[in-house]
């Protein structure tokens, strides 16, 4: 169960700053001592919005990925990327980002990369929030590969990353993580067309050596892609099938979809903390702290205080950061008041 009653937290990426945005498209022009010294500043710049937010969990903003997921394609020998985009011009959609053949045996013997980047938070983030690292599941992480002989469908795919994955998982724990979400977007946008139960029981054998060493959570969206959904925007597919899924925390996009569903969080919190996605990253309207107050207390008539957590619908990597300080600032604003009117501690 969470430290504290009302949490609030984030997903994983956040914004970068646009002198980052610059530099990685420059990278040749930089030393590795230059390197070292942009990601360190870059992950400073993350933090330091984080805790002027006031979050009770934060992240390294994934400021070292070139997406929540894209980077990790890189640790992993046996595929061929794609380095172009296939479809460069026009409305952008997921299809502009590149798949990547598989060439032979899937391996990751450096690791994923996550390790390095949690140590480098330890290192950086100054004393009071909890810590969260953010590492793909298997079958979202499967979905830029194409099959072939030795892999011939998704699952395939997806079978030969989970204990890829699952090492990531336990490096992670042994490094000192208290908290990893295992983000499986891919599991929400694809349960109207696949078997749930199977995803519950790929999921369940990726965490299954870190359950009960670590807080484990899970993110469930309907794709973020350059703001954009790829998938019907209902939970109802994943349900009561998601209900399985060995983790401390489920978060589900809301804010959104304008809490469509909301009644779902009662069956979560039954099992496990209910995280809501309460600021739409979607949208540039900035809510307000009383907007925030408000959707903290429908969730409340669902699920008790001890059960919630509030975050942002997704990452925030596709939210320009002058709107996001401000989502998170009033995010944890309107949680507080709210813990305030409660009588709940730390307020």
């Amino acid at each position: 169960m969470q430290s504290c009653p009302l949490r609030t937290s984030v997903i994983g990426s956040y914004p970068f700053p646009s002198w980052l945005e610059f530099a990685s498209k420059h990278l040749a022009e930089f030393g590795r001592t230059d390197v070292s010294e942009i990601q360190d500043d870059a992950v400073i710049a993350a933090v330091h919005d984080q805790v002027d937010a006031g979050l009770d969990v934060i992240t390294d903003g994934e400021q070292t990925r070139l997406d929540f997921n894209l980077s990790f394609y890189g640790f992993i020998e046996g595929i061929a990327l794609e380095g172009a985009s296939p479809r460069r011009f026009g409305p952008p959609a997921h299809d502009q980002r590149g798949r990547h053949a598989i060439t032979g045996e899937l391996r990751a013997p450096r690791g994923l990369g996550a390790v390095e980047e949690f140590k480098r938070l330890q290192r950086l983030a100054p004393a009071g929030p909890a810590l969260k690292a953010s590492v793909p599941g298997p079958y979202t992480l499967s979905g830029r590969l194409v099959p072939n002989a030795q892999y011939p469908d998704r699952w395939a795919v997806a079978e030969a990353l989970l204990p890829l994955v699952r090492k990531e998982l336990e490096d992670l724990v042994a490094a000192g993580c208290r908290e990893v979400s295992v983000d499986e977007p891919s599991m929400s946008c694809y349960a109207h067309k696949e078997n749930p139960r199977r995803f519950v029981e790929l999921f369940n054998r990726t965490v299954e050596s870190v359950v009960g060493r670590t807080r484990v959570c899970t993110h469930l969206c309907f794709g973020n892609y350059k703001g954009r959904a790829i998938a019907p925007r209902r939970v109802a597919p994943m349900f009561p099938a998601f209900l399985d899924f060995k983790c401390d925390e489920m978060h589900v996009e809301m804010a959104s979809r304008e809490f469509a569903e909301i009644e779902i969080i009662a069956r979560i919190a039954e099992r496990m903390d209910a995280a809501v996605g309460i600021v739409d990253v979607k949208s540039y309207y900035v809510e307000t702290p009383a907007d925030i107050a408000e959707r903290v207390r429908l969730c409340l008539r669902h699920a008790p205080a001890e059960r919630l957590v509030f975050a942002p619908d997704c990452g925030l990597s596709q939210t320009a950061r002058w709107a996001a300080q401000p989502k998170l600032k009033n995010m944890v604003a309107g949680v507080r008041q709210v813990r305030k009117e409660l009588g709940l501690a730390n307020a």
